[in-house]
């Protein structure tokens, strides 16, 4: 374990091998001795039990946490399950629709101008129904851009004054509309959507993996805090009980009052270090809570996590990974075809334009409905209208030149940002070895620092060396415990930013894939 509450306690351990002073010479300083160690059996013990009450959270269940429930990963899973749901409307244009529309009933009780044989306007009274009610049954061509139908409509007129009633009936009818030289936006569909779906459940595993990564950065802010906040209140213990032995060898004149004074103003340092400590680690704290939506008003203890995972990692097996599995790679594409697209739109809006509308199928009309189903008559309809401008002075041309160079200028941006992509992804897999080789220095400094700080202790004590040394001895020792804490940091976060790259789990030698 990295961090102990025996610290406090080698204090004493040190002095009482040490020349005693005259205070605790014969039964009084055994007393003194004993009540001490007692203090420090029930201090060990009260610790003990509020840390089986409050076990500290480990690094993976404040990622669980953060990622299952902080408003960051609600959103991510959100914005998956949108994209599903835009992938479903998609595949439902390629899909037979089947619709019922009708208008029922369509009454009008006016007064209307009537244009008569001989030419002039009267205005009659009328009361009429004009209802209809259709069945279509449609399939959209992708390829083409057109749409079949099969379709049933049926009419019914209703003349109130006359005492009439008519039935037109289209009992079957089928029919094809095709646009020519117009721009197809379902071929293009057809050709970007299956990206964009692909692209959205990657981005949402990296989503999950960047949480995990943000949340490794907020735990060790918390547990450096933490960190500093143990190390001042161990350092204001040790600095007050240097300061209690300094008093006793004033008194017996073996200390300077410089000396001394420089034991009290190291106390006073101490303590506000500690006070300083603790509000940083509570700010930490907040950050953290704030994140992940974790429960609570207070800041959650932390454990220690072990070292990161260090699997060997090849920089061009991670780039391979990082082109197979990222979200990118699918953008790159998606961008690429979208300004293709754009420059198709351009051409097809823009010039000549036709649309060709043909159906053919049954009809008839009778004064009942079923009489209509007899002696039904042939319908053909074709239907060709076209557009083609003559003069516009530029305007194709100019909204044609646009969207080329809106294209050209993808291109470039796109060739640019996969080079950047494949350079952070090397980079970051070329540091992996470097990192592991700095956490081992930081862990055998912080092993030494720790042993030299006991050592000086022990000698100052003694009155073999200055307080100067004694407090370089201190700050090393701090600077060591806070320098491997930043190295385990960076080994963490640098494992799950590589897992963000690559979508790659290196450890087990597999993909990360969504799972639903």
């Amino acid at each position: 374990m990295l961090f102990s509450p025996f610290y406090c306690k080698k204090a004493e351990d040190v002095q009482t091998s040490g020349s005693p002073s005259p205070q605790e010479r014969g039964a009084g300083g055994e007393v003194s001795r004993a009540r001490r160690w007692l203090l420090s059996a029930l201090l060990l013990l009260l610790w003990q039990s509020a840390a089986a009450q409050t076990p500290a959270l480990t690094l993976d269940e404040v990622i669980a946490q953060a990622v299952n429930h902080s408003a960051t990963g609600q959103q991510a899973v959100t914005t998956r399950e949108t994209s599903y749901w835009a992938w479903r409307g998609y595949q439902a244009n390629y899909r037979p629709q089947l619709g019922l529309a009708g208008t029922v009933p369509n009454f009008n009780r006016v007064i209307t101008p009537v244009v008569q044989p001989d030419g002039t306007t009267s205005f009659e009274s009328v009361r009429i129904n004009n209802s209809d009610l259709g069945l279509t049954l449609s399939q959209n061509l992708g390829l083409t851009g057109g749409q079949v139908y099969i379709g049933s409509v049926v009419q019914r007129f209703d003349d109130f004054n006359g005492g009439q009633r008519r039935y037109n009936n289209q009992p079957f009818t089928i029919g094809i509309t095709q646009p020519l030289g117009q721009f197809n936006g379902l071929l293009w569909a057809r050709r970007i959507e299956p990206l964009r779906y692909q692209e959205s459940q990657r981005q949402f595993v990296e989503e999950r993996e960047t949480i995990a990564q943000r949340v490794t950065e907020l735990y060790f802010d918390v547990l450096l805090q933490q960190v500093n906040a143990d190390v001042a209140r161990q350092n204001a213990q040790a600095t007050a009980e240097l300061l209690r032995i300094g008093q006793e060898r004033f008194k017996l004149g073996r200390l300077s009052q410089s000396d001394l004074l420089q034991l009290e103003l190291n106390v006073l340092d101490a303590r506000q270090a500690q006070a300083q400590a603790q509000l940083d680690a509570q700010n930490a704290g907040v950050d953290l809570q704030a994140y992940t939506g974790l429960p609570g008003t207070e800041a959650p203890a932390l454990a220690v996590p072990a070292p990161a995972p260090q699997p060997a990692v090849l920089p061009a097996q991670a780039l391979e990974q990082a082109r197979q599995n990222r979200s990118a790679t699918l953008a790159f594409r998606r961008r690429l075809l979208e300004a293709e697209r754009t420059v198709a739109q351009a051409h097809g809006t823009t010039g000549f334009q036709a649309a060709l509308t043909a159906n053919l199928g049954y009809v008839n009309q009778a004064e009942n409905l079923g009489n209509t189903y007899l002696n039904l008559q042939n319908q053909q309809q074709v239907r060709l209208a076209f557009s083609l401008p003559l003069v516009d002075w530029g305007r194709r041309q100019s909204i044609i030149k646009t969207a080329e160079l809106n294209r050209d200028q993808t291109q470039h941006n796109v060739a640019q940002e996969e080079r950047s992509f494949e350079q952070i992804v090397l980079a970051q897999a070329g540091q992996v070895a470097a990192l592991r080789t700095k956490l081992a220095l930081a862990g055998r400094a912080d092993s030494l620092a720790q042993l030299r700080y006991d050592i000086a202790r022990a000698t100052y004590l003694l009155g073999r060396i200055s307080l100067t040394d004694l407090t370089l001895a201190s700050v090393a020792k701090d600077g060591a415990k806070r320098g491997y804490v930043f190295a385990l940091r960076a080994c963490w976060v640098a494992f799950y930013r590589l897992r963000a790259l690559t979508l790659y789990d290196f450890e087990k030698q597999t993909p990360i894939v969504a799972s639903r």
